[in-house]
Parts: C-alpha cells; structure tokens; sequence
C-alpha cells in the first residue's frame, strides 16, 4: 500500500490523533517512512508484553518473545527498556537471562544502559499507610497487599466488586496521612500508592538524556492509566504514543495509537525486529 494512502498517512510519526479521538492502528514499522532503525523503543510489562495472572510472580517471559526482544535490543543498538510499576529485581526475573535497561516503580528507580542505578527519593510517607492497608485486608479474603518497598498496592482481582471499597478506603488514609507526598493509581484490578515526584514519564524523560537512547524518538506501549504519563512524555518528545487493550468507557487516552491486546504486541515487535534486523531468522529465544 502506498503512503499516499490515508490510512497509511494517518499511522506514521508526525500523524497524531485529534483531541478526544479513539487512538489509530499501530504504525507498520515495515513501512520505510516509519524509520524504526530510529526507535528508543520503551515497554511496559503486564497487560501490555504479557498477560495478568492471578498473581504478579507468576509471569515471566516466554521464549519466543524473549528472542523477539533480544534481537531488538541489538537492532536499535541497545536502546529498549521496560517501564513497568514492578521493581527492578522484579522485571531481571522476568526478563533473565536478558538485562534491558528497566525503571521500576512507575518510575521510581531506573537502571540506565551502562548498568547505573538511580533509586530517586525514599517514600517514608507511605510508612504510615502500611497500617491501614494492612487492616483493609485482613478484613477481606479476596484483597492482597503487595509491599514494594517504595509502593504499596492493594490487588482485588478475585473479587472486582471490591473496587470501589479499596478506591476509597486507600484515598481516605492518602487524604489523612500524607495528601501532598502521594499518588493514588486506580490501575486493573489494582489500587496503587506511590510517592508523587515519579512517574512513567518521568523515567522515560531520563532515559532520553543520556545514550543510547538520546537523539532516538521515543516509542513506548502501555495499557493502563499509569501509562499515561508515559504517553504524554513520548508525545511532548515528538514519538509514538502506542496504547494496548480497548478503551475503557468514559475514559480518554494520551496514547495517540493502538494495537489490540498481547499476543498483537508480540506480533509487532516482531514485525519491528524484520524491519530493524533484515534477512535475520526469526529468534528462539
């Protein structure tokens, strides 16, 4: 298909969706115009690379998109990382043997390219929360806390008609202990609490300092509203804003395009890894 071609036109850098507007498809990274040999390409993990399962340990990255990633890695000359609101041993787990370039926390420690460490600002604010939150699920079989060290998110995906009961009760002791200091992120199936100074954004916007990603455009997949901070940064830098899943109802997105569900982000970055890897076998992992 020619470029000429409006769909096309309308899935290339530069082309944005208009304010409001439902995302576009994916760009086709085959497609010359598209430059992907450009990328500094910035991933998020659940829900966007893989699916969820019941609890965060169980995921881990399969073989073939593990080759899909390393092949990556080297095609755009190491600038990959996953952005993700686990911690940093977290996604090494997840991604061994690879060791991409990877911020934690939503942002709240990131490990740059040449293996340096940036741990941000300790959260003692959320000291004060622990308590409360232990007590909101104790009372209720089908909650898990998960202690990051740095965030604190109670998880009710067994039983998603706890939503509203976790939103409020985790808002109400935010608003009590520590209302300037924190963020309440009201993700899937999750309720997350985080020092307010870090974001996705924000550890894409490091990342873009400093090689090998600096000079790239930045590119980055997520599918949650703790990604749209990263949407709105890859968006201000000029990138590509690529959002995963379907559009909750009523709400509007920063992502400027789209791409269905996991396996279809797997299929992608592989079509990426053609582009920027040409003539080479697919990967085994």
């Amino acid at each position: 298909m020619s470029t000429r071609d409006p769909e096309r036109r309308a899935a290339v850098p530069g082309a944005r969706a208009p304010g409001g507007a439902l995302p576009g498809p994916a760009p086709d990274p085959l497609d010359p115009a598209v430059e992907p040999g450009r990328w500094a390409l910035f991933l998020d993990v659940d829900g966007t690379l893989l699916g969820f399962q019941g609890r965060p340990e169980d995921v881990q990255l399969h073989a073939s998109l593990r080759g899909v990633l390393n092949a990556l890695d080297a095609g755009l000359g190491h600038a990959v990382a996953l952005v993700s609101g686990r911690t940093l041993a977290d996604l090494d787990r997840i991604q061994a043997p690879l060791k991409l370039p990877a911020a934690g926390l939503h942002g709240l420690e990131r490990r740059d390219a040449d293996g340096t460490i940036d741990h941000g600002v300790e959260g003692a604010a959320l000291d004060h929360l622990r308590a409360g939150l232990t007590d909101l699920v104790t009372r209720h079989d089908a909650l898990w806390l998960e202690d990051k060290g740095r965030a604190l998110a109670v998880h009710y995906r067994a039983d998603p008609a706890l939503h509203g009961t976790v939103l409020d009760r985790v808002h109400a002791l935010c608003a009590r202990e520590a209302p300037d200091t924190l963020a309440v992120l009201d993700g899937k199936m999750v309720c997350e609490v985080k020092p307010r100074h870090a974001d996705k954004g924000s550890a894409i916007r490091g990342f873009m300092a400093r090689p090998p990603f600096a000079g790239r455009l930045p590119v980055f997949l997520g599918d949650d509203v703790t990604d749209e901070d990263g949407f709105r940064a890859v968006n201000a830098l000029g990138g590509l804003s690529i959002r995963v899943g379907t559009q909750p109802a009523g709400k509007l997105t920063h992502a400027a395009y789209r791409l269905a569900d996991e396996p279809a982000v797997e299929a992608w970055l592989d079509r990426v890894r053609q582009a920027v890897v040409p003539g080479a076998r697919p990967p085994n992992g």
